[in-house]
Formats: structure tokens, C-alpha cells, sequence
């Protein structure tokens, strides 16, 4: 079995040393240690890594990403169903998150939908700051009319 060094890691997975030590405080990837107490890491803990920030990326928050890295097989490679099975959990999430993200993308420019009625288009769409009473910011955007 390959072990990859700390610097080895960092240059294969683009995340600095300093992210794979908080990564592993936190629980998100494992490493051994040598006699002389240097990390070494599994070559499998570069697809958690690679998970970790595409997670990251998308808004995932560590906690889920640790809850969800927690369903994966501690001693093996995880297999392509292993993470079929982890993405399937986050699909609705994504989704969600990818409509949201459209919604802002296409009002952005002319309103972010917050109820503020400080644009002109807010009395025509937000008459009497109706938004308010569906809850607090951007209710066009977080909360849209079904």
C-alpha cells in the first residue's frame, strides 16, 4: 500500500496542508503517523478530499459532509456504489440549491426579491410589502409562489 506524505497530498489534491490537518481534526480524513510522528495518507483519502471540496463548493455544510463521509467504509476504497448511495442523500439538497441559484440568477438584476420596496418594480411585484408575511429576507428567491 502507497502512503502519501503530507506535501504529497497537498500537491495531488490542490488543498494546502494546513486544510488536510484541519480536515482531519475535524474528522473528514484519516492519516497514520511514522516513528518520527509524520503524517501519512491513504492514496483512497484523495477521492474523500476531492468529495470534501466539490461538497464545499456547492454550500455543504462540514457537518454534512462529515455525516455523510461517516456512511463510507473506514477499511477499504469506497466502490462506485458506496458513493451512489452518499450522493442519492444529497440529490433533492442539490437541486434545491441549483433552483435557488437560477431564481437569483434571473432576478438579480432587477430585484433580489427581499420585500424592500426600494426599487420601482418592488410596488408592482411586493404591493404593500405582502412578502413580509411569508417570513424574514428574500422570500422571492427563498420561498417563490408555487
Amino acid at each position: 500500500m502507497e502512503l502519501l506524505t503530507i506535501g504529497d497530498m497537498a500537491a495531488r489534491s490542490g488543498v494546502s496542508p494546513s486544510a488536510l490537518r484541519f480536515y482531519e481534526r475535524e474528522g473528514l480524513i484519516r492519516s497514520t503517523r511514522t516513528g518520527g510522528n509524520q503524517r501519512r495518507y491513504e492514496r483512497h483519502e484523495l477521492r474523500r478530499i476531492a468529495f470534501i471540496r466539490i461538497a464545499q463548493q456547492v454550500g455543504v455544510s462540514l457537518e454534512e459532509i462529515r455525516s455523510a463521509l461517516a456512511t463510507l467504509p473506514e477499511s477499504r476504497t469506497p466502490t462506485k456504489a458506496d458513493w451512489a448511495r452518499l450522493s442519492a442523500r444529497w440529490r433533492r439538497k442539490l437541486e434545491d440549491r441549483i433552483a435557488i441559484m437560477e431564481r437569483l440568477r434571473d432576478q438579480l438584476t432587477g430585484c433580489i426579491g427581499c420585500g424592500c420596496l426600494s426599487l420601482q418594480r418592488c410596488n408592482l411585484i411586493n404591493p404593500e410589502d405582502r412578502l413580509a408575511e411569508r417570513g424574514k429576507g428574500p422570500q422571492m428567491i427563498l420561498n417563490p409562489p408555487a
